[in-house]
C-alpha cells in the first residue's frame, strides 16, 4: 500500500481521483492538505483521510507520505510540482503538467534527481478502449492511417478559474491537451505542419479553438476545442474519427468514460460494433502508479510522452496568439 497525500481540494480531486484512490487496492488515503479549514475538514470526514493539514508545506513535511496528487490549478503546478520532487515524494499532477515544454522538461529533470516519479494525469490513457484502439491499427484493421480527427467541447462556464489566461485556462489547456495526447498516441511522428486558429474570452484565454496538423509521416489530424455550451448546463461533445485505407474507426466514447464503452470498425465495407469493459479511469492511474513505485513499473503516461505533447501544445499556442506570463518559452517551429 501506498500512502498517499492529496495536495489541493480542487472538484477533479473530489468527484474523480479520490473516488479512484478509493478503489485502488495498492493505495491508502493518508492525508489531505488545503487551504480552506472548514473544506479539508470536510474532505477528510467524507472520504476517510487519516491526517488532514492546512496548508500544502505540512503535508509535504508529513514523512509517511510517499506519493502526492496535485490538482491546482494550472499556474501553480511547477511551483508544487518542485516543491513536492523536492521533498522525496513521487507525483501525479493533473494535466497539463506545465505550461510549457521547458517547465516540463524542468519538472521531470528534478523528479530524476531526487530519485522519484513524475506521472502527468492523463487518465483516460489508462484505459483498456485506448489499448483496443491501438491494436485495431496495429493489427492493420482499418489499413494504413492517414487522418485521425477528435474533438472535445464541453459548456460554458461562470467564474471559473479555467476562464483566465493568468492561470492558465483557456480551451487548449482544458480540453486540447486531451485531444493532443490522443492524436500522439495513435500516431507515430512528430508534427511537421501546426496551424491554428482561435475564438478567445473576455479575459484573454480561448474559448473555442480549431487545429489541423500534419505529421511527418504523411499522416493528417485535427481537432476541435470549446467551453461554448450554455452556462450551467450539462453539455459535452466527444468524438473520435481515425480514417485508413482499408476504412475507419469512429466513437462518441466520452473522454475518461468508464463502463462498457463500445466503437464502430468499418473495414472493406464491412461495419462491426466492438466492446470493451474499461474499470475507473482515475482508479487505473492511481493503481499503475503505485506499481510503478513498488515494483518498477514502466509508467503509461511517460516523461518523454509528456514533454512531446508539451511542445506541440507549444506550438498550438504560438499559433492562436495565446499569451500570458506562463507561455513566453513557446516554440516556433509552427509555419503556415
Amino acid at each position: 500500500m501506498v500512502k498517499w497525500g492529496v495536495l489541493g481540494t480542487a472538484n477533479i480531486a473530489k468527484g474523480c481521483t479520490i473516488p479512484g484512490m478509493k478503489k485502488a487496492d495498492n493505495c491508502e488515503l493518508y492525508a489531505i492538505a488545503g487551504r480552506n479549514e472548514d473544506k479539508v475538514k470536510a474532505y477528510k470526514e467524507e472520504f476517510g483521510f487519516a491526517k488532514s493539514y492546512v496548508g500544502y508545506e505540512k503535508l509535504l513535511e508529513d514523512p509517511d507520505v510517499r506519493a502526492v496528487y496535485i490538482p491546482l490549478p494550472n499556474h501553480l503546478h511547477k511551483e508544487w510540482v518542485l516543491r513536492a520532487l523536492r521533498a522525496g515524494k513521487h507525483v501525479l499532477c493533473e494535466k497539463p503538467l506545465a505550461l510549457n515544454a521547458e517547465d516540463a522538461a524542468e519538472m521531470f529533470e528534478a523528479a530524476k534527481e531526487n530519485g522519484v516519479i513524475l506521472m502527468e494525469a492523463y487518465a483516460y490513457l489508462h484505459t483498456p478502449y485506448i489499448e483496443a484502439l491501438k491494436k485495431e491499427i496495429k493489427d492493420g484493421s482499418i489499413g494504413d492511417v492517414d487522418y485521425v480527427e477528435t474533438a472535445f467541447l464541453t459548456q460554458g462556464y461562470t467564474d471559473d478559474i479555467r476562464l483566465y489566461k493568468e492561470m492558465g485556462g483557456g480551451a487548449v489547456f482544458d480540453l486540447g491537451c486531451y485531444c493532443t495526447t490522443m492524436i500522439l498516441s495513435l500516431i507515430g511522428s512528430e508534427p511537421d505542419l501546426v496551424m491554428g486558429r482561435a475564438e478567445f474570452n473576455e479575459y484573454g484565454a480561448d474559448a473555442f479553438t480549431a487545429v489541423m496538423m500534419k505529421f511527418k509521416n504523411g499522416v493528417r489530424a485535427a481537432f476541435n476545442v470549446g467551453m461554448i455550451f450554455e452556462p450551467g448546463s450539462d453539455a459535452r461533445w466527444d468524438r473520435l474519427y481515425i480514417h485508413g485505407s482499408k476504412g475507419f474507426i469512429e466513437s462518441k466514447v466520452e473522454y475518461n468514460e468508464s463502463g462498457e464503452l463500445s466503437y464502430t470498425v468499418v473495414s472493406d465495407g464491412i461495419r462491426t460494433e466492438k466492446k470493451v469493459t474499461a474499470g475507473h479511469n482515475y482508479m487505473l492511474e492511481v493503481e499503475q502508479l503505485g506499481r510503478c513505485i513498488e515494483n518498477g513499473e514502466k509508467q503509461h503516461v511517460t516523461p518523454e510522452f509528456s514533454v512531446r505533447n508539451a511542445k506541440l501544445l507549444d506550438t498550438i499556442l504560438e499559433q492562436i496568439g495565446y499569451r500570458c506570463p506562463h507561455t513566453v518559452n513557446m516554440t516556433r517551429s509552427a509555419r503556415l
